[in-house]
């Protein structure tokens, strides 16, 4: 080789090293997905109802084209060939929820469902038969029906039983889990199940229920951590989270007004779970921004239920680690001047005072009902708002995903979303030292996407939701996302930006 091949070579590797990032070997990589939104089977195998079989079955009107879950993907019969995707992609581990009904039918240890506890039995030696670690979600919106009967969220003696579920399900299914979710973004269960109706039980009290809600989940994740603290951790060895979601807000100028607006939206999500948990009670601009609101409303005391010293004390602490959902980032005003309390409407977008929109430049999902951009920087931003809040705690991502029509496999616009997603989080966790420690996508296969039915999907893989079978077919992304899983590396992925 002469000296200017020599030179030009020593360029070419240069350039490879630059572009190629490459994540620890203990980087764990995933998919996830939920049992309401996949299993079917809803009334079968001793299945008990749950609250969204009731909110499909008697409002279809709230949910596009009527559509419910009763078959979804039919992973109750199918979950074999869900588990064989898993461990074609290269799957590390694979995220995946617990149905509180088909384990107790009626929502109480009074009246345990062998078939249903034989079905997840399954489904973990399935995984450990694929080396693929289960990381278990015990709630994901789906509560009995006989426990929304009792009020739901709002009675805060639902806490104590979803201990209970809690509490079996660490002893039936500890010797396969290692890694336990309590609750899927209460958030989203919170606002839209309590607050705008539209996801089930279809509430629109957000102003009140909202918090009752966000109050008793706390209490009931609380509950179960320290369960599995004094009963099952030193045997079984296992790590316990919650998953908590928001969408990043960039301010929508540079203005203190539209930075405080930007600053209080994800309070208001990320916040309102993560600092009872992380740092102890309520954030503090949430209580005063609530209890002001409440005294000019005319009500006795805080629309916020207040937490006793005690239950301050019982929710501190209760992670080992913390899964987050991202999806998107939006841009953040104030929608009213934040002195003003006269006159403002009782409910939470009034308390949480954002007014919403959005940068033109961004890419937009064509799935034209979903206000879903393409914003990576956005996720690095919220990775570094967690670190930066909570004390860094260990973080794996539990779900972050594209939608797009479920029928498309060459689903380009989906790796682009996956390839910008991935560089973002490596730069937080290598760059900025972020605890970061794995990566789901949400989703596996197109499933039933809540009130969106079937209209949209986030999978990897397409579900012929017309056919019996209901025949999976790996898209573009599936195949993109099997190979970085397999190197454990991204290509072009810049640190400059």
């Amino acid at each position: 080789m002469n000296l200017l091949g020599f030179v030009f070579s020593l360029f070419i590797i240069g350039v490879s090293s630059k572009c190629q990032r490459c994540f620890g070997e203990d980087f764990m990589w995933g998919a996830a997905t939920s049992a309401h939104q996949i299993e079917g089977a809803w009334n079968t195998s001793g299945k008990g109802e749950n609250v969204w079989d009731w909110f499909t079955h008697n409002y279809p009107e709230k949910v596009r084209n009527g559509s419910n879950a009763d078959i979804a993907t039919d992973s109750y019969n199918k979950y074999q060939e869900d588990v064989d995707l898993l461990g074609n992609l290269g799957a590390n581990f694979y995220r995946f929820s617990l149905s509180w009904s088909r384990i107790l039918p009626n929502g109480t240890t009074n009246n345990i469902n062998q078939e249903g506890v034989d079905y997840y039995l399954n489904v973990l030696k399935a995984l450990q038969e694929k080396n693929i670690t289960p990381i278990v979600t015990l709630y994901h919106w789906d509560l009995p029906i006989s426990l929304h009967e009792m009020g739901g969220w709002n009675n805060p003696l639902v806490a104590d039983y979803f201990n209970d579920y809690a509490t079996l399900c660490y002893s039936l299914f500890g010797d396969y889990v290692k890694y336990w979710l309590t609750l899927n973004e209460p958030i989203s269960q919170c606002y839209y199940g309590y607050g705008s109706g539209g996801h089930a039980p279809g509430y629109t009290e957000s102003g009140t229920m909202t918090y009752m809600c966000a109050y008793t989940q706390l209490l009931a994740h609380a509950k179960a951590y320290r369960s599995y603290n004094e009963t099952f951790r030193a045997k079984q060895n296992g790590k316990v989270g919650i998953v908590l979601v928001t969408l990043w807000y960039e301010p929508a100028t540079e203005s203190d007004a539209d930075k405080q607006a930007a600053e209080w939206a994800i309070q208001w999500a990320l916040g309102l779970f993560g600092h009872p948990i992380f740092i102890g009670n309520w954030p503090q601009m949430v209580i005063d921004r609530i209890g002001n609101l409440s005294v000019a409303q005319g009500f006795n005391t805080s629309r916020l239920p207040a937490f006793t010293e005690t239950e301050i004390e019982l929710i501190k602490g209760t992670y080992d680690y913390l899964g987050l959902n991202y999806y998107t980032t939006l841009l953040a005003s104030p929608l009213l001047d934040f002195t003003d309390y006269e006159n403002v409407t009782v409910g939470y977008g009034y308390d949480r005072n954002v007014l919403s929109s959005y940068d033109p430049s961004w890419t937009q999902s064509p799935v034209s009902w979903v206000t879903l951009f393409d914003v990576p920087a956005g996720f690095r931003a919220m990775l570094n708002w967690v670190a930066n809040n909570f004390g860094n705690p260990p973080v794996i991502i539990t779900e972050n995903g594209w939608s797009t029509y479920i029928d498309l496999l060459n689903d380009t616009d989906r790796i682009q979303y996956i390839k910008g997603h991935l560089c973002s989080i490596y730069k937080a966790k290598y760059v900025d030292k972020v605890n970061l420690f794995g990566y789901a996508h949400w989703s596996l296969m197109d499933n039933f996407e809540w009130s969106s039915g079937y209209s949209e999907g986030f999978g990897l893989v397409s579900v012929d939701f017309t056919s019996p079978n209901r025949t999976r077919t790996p898209k573009a992304s599936y195949y993109y996302y099997q190979k970085i899983i397999k190197s454990n590396c991204l290509e072009h992925c810049s640190l400059n930006n």
